[in-house]
């Protein structure tokens, strides 16, 4: 059953009352305790505020944490604190002398190890409450809550209308089982190998023929390939007749006959007579120097 507001407001409200009772109860002992191990009567009266405050604090923590670790450290901090408190409330309730109007120095034990024990422990409760409180109060302080997930609309009413559907109104049923049916594989068949009757013709005898000579064919030389870069071996160049000096300047007459002078040049020459630079450069000069003859001899 769901509470309405006011019904959460008035547990929450039964719910401190009871704590204040009982902190009420508990701040007696404490008190009567602090006085004990020699508080004065300000401090004694603060006393009981540092046990169970710092428990309410331990609380209050561990519902604002959200992360496991830290969590857990509240959860320690405020069970070692209740721990502390109820042995300090039992211990007031075994000795008499405590239960004055006005506490003095008392033993809060007649066993001297026990009591040494019980006045470390009422003595460094103060100490420790400092400790652990700064530091639950940071990892509050520091504590960056997870993003909440929007609502999914309709989320209840959809689950609501799952859950109380039936099996058979359901949209999708269990599948019936798949019945395989064995399948007989079809028997071998035999084959029985019938011997021919038919007589066998005779073979008749080949004579070899000796061969006297193989006729040999020429056979086409691979193609010698041709690199990317580097000149040609010596044996792929095509072999080139070599002309004489009388026979370049034949060409050369012949070639640039046409030509004005301007234009018989060395460069010319070696390009169209295909030779080397030095053989141009001695064709130009006889070939100007003959048009030169022949432009002077002219009447």
């Amino acid at each position: 059953m769901n509470l309405n507001r006011k019904g959460k407001t008035a547990l929450v409200l039964a719910l401190v009352a009871v704590v204040g009772m009982a902190f009420r109860v508990s701040w007696n002992a404490l008190r009567d305790i602090a006085g004990a191990v020699g508080a004065d009567n300000t401090a004694a009266t603060l006393y009981p505020f540092v046990v169970d405050g710092l428990m309410a604090l331990a609380l209050i923590a561990t519902l604002v944490l959200t992360n496991d670790k830290d969590r857990k450290f509240a959860l320690r901090v405020l069970g070692t604190y209740t721990l502390a408190s109820l042995v300090l409330n039992y211990v007031h309730g075994l000795v008499p002398e405590l239960h004055g109007a006005s506490v003095d120095w008392a033993r809060l034990s007649g066993w001297d190890p026990a009591n040494y024990a019980l006045v470390l422990l009422a003595t460094s409760l103060p100490v420790g409450s400092i400790y652990f409180g700064s530091d639950l109060v940071a990892k509050v302080l520091h504590h960056r809550p997870s993003p909440i997930p929007a609502p999914v609309a309709n989320a209840d009413v959809s689950a609501g209308i799952v859950s109380n559907q039936s099996t058979a109104d359901l949209a999708e049923s269990t599948p019936a089982p798949i019945t395989v049916r064995p399948q007989r594989m079809p028997d071998p068949v035999t084959v029985e190998f019938v011997k021919p009757t038919l007589p066998l013709k005779p073979v008749l005898a080949v004579t070899p023929t000796p061969v006297t000579a193989i006729e040999r064919r020429p056979v086409a030389a691979e193609p010698t390939r041709r690199r990317a870069t580097g000149r040609l071996p010596e044996v792929a160049r095509s072999p080139r007749t070599k002309r004489t000096p009388a026979q370049l300047l034949d060409e050369a007459r012949t070639v640039t006959a046409t030509w004005p002078a301007a234009k018989v040049t060395a460069e010319g020459i070696r390009r169209e007579v295909h030779t080397s630079p030095t053989n141009a450069r001695m064709l130009r000069d006889t070939l100007l120097a003959e048009r030169a003859g022949t432009v002077g001899a002219a009447p």
